[in-house]
C-alpha cells in the first residue's frame, strides 16, 4: 500500500450546509488532513475534483443534478482517481453493493463517529478499502467481502449472478419515472421511440428485482438516486 508522506488532501461534497461545515471542523483538527475544497453539488463536484485533484473525497449519495453514486462512478473512470468515501443517511445493504461497484472505496452513514471517519480517510489514502465493520481490506479482501455481501442481497444481481447497476441512461429514465412522467412523455423529453423507453423500464425493474413502475420509484427514493424536492420542479 502507498505511504502518505503528505498531508492527504481531502474535499467535502454534500448539500447540507451545517453537515459540511461539521465535517469541515472535525477534519481541521487532524493534522495530516488538509481540506482541498467543498462543493454541495454533483456536477460542481466534478469538475473541481478534476482542477483540485484531492486524493480522497467524502461523497454524499443525495445531491443536486447528479447523485453521488453516479459522481462515484466518473471519477472511478479518470486516470489516477481519488478515493471516495461515501456518506448517506440511509443505510441499506443492496446500496452498499452498488457504492463499491460504482468504485467507492469505504461507506459510512453519517452518524459515523469522527474518529472513525478520519481513520477511513487515512485507510482510503493508502489505497485500503474500508467496509461498514472499519476493517482495511485489499482488493482481493474487498472482492470476497462483496461477493459475500451479494449472495445474501440476490435483488441486486441478474441471473447470472453478476452486479447489474442501472446504465446512465436507465438511471435518466428511472427519474423521469419516479417523477410521473409516462413513456410518451420520456420518449419525447430523450427523442426516443416509446418502445425504446418500454425496452428500458423492462430491464430496469429487473436489475432493481422490483415488480412495477412505483417500487422502482421508491427505490430510486430510497436510494438517494431522485431528491424529494425534485418530484415538484418542472424539466425545462
Amino acid at each position: 500500500m502507498v505511504k502518505i508522506e503528505h498531508p492527504i488532501s481531502v474535499m467535502i461534497v454534500d448539500d447540507h450546509p451545517l453537515f459540511r461545515a461539521g465535517l469541515q471542523r472535525a477534519l481541521e483538527f487532524e493534522t495530516d488532513l488538509l481540506i482541498a475544497g467543498i462543493s454541495g453539488d454533483g456536477e460542481e463536484a466534478l469538475i473541481m475534483a478534476k482542477s483540485l485533484k484531492p486524493r480522497v473525497i467524502l461523497l454524499d449519495i443525495n445531491l443536486p443534478r447528479m447523485n453521488g453514486l453516479q459522481v462515484a462512478r466518473q471519477l472511478h473512470l479518470q486516470d489516477n482517481p481519488p478515493a471516495v468515501v461515501i456518506l448517506t443517511a440511509h443505510h441499506d445493504d443492496e446500496q452498499v453493493i452498488y457504492a463499491f461497484s460504482m468504485g467507492a472505496s469505504a461507506y459510512c452513514t453519517k452518524d459515523v463517529h469522527p474518529e472513525h471517519l478520519v481513520n477511513t480517510i487515512r485507510g482510503v489514502a493508502q489505497g485500503y478499502f474500508v467496509n461498514g465493520d472499519n476493517q482495511r481490506l485489499t482488493k482481493q479482501q474487498v472482492s470476497e467481502w462483496l461477493q459475500h455481501k451479494i449472495n445474501a442481497n440476490k435483488g441486486v444481481i441478474d441471473e447470472q449472478g453478476q452486479l447489474a447497476p442501472l446504465s446512465s441512461r436507465e438511471m435518466e429514465i428511472l427519474r423521469y419515472v419516479t417523477k410521473g412522467y409516462l413513456n410518451k412523455e420520456i420518449a419525447l423529453k430523450l427523442s426516443i421511440s416509446q418502445q425504446t423507453v418500454k425496452n428500458h423500464i423492462t430491464s430496469i425493474l429487473k436489475k432493481l428485482n422490483v415488480k412495477d413502475r412505483t417500487q422502482a420509484a421508491v427505490t430510486a427514493l430510497q436510494r438517494g438516486w431522485v431528491r424529494l424536492n425534485e418530484l415538484s420542479q418542472q424539466e425545462a
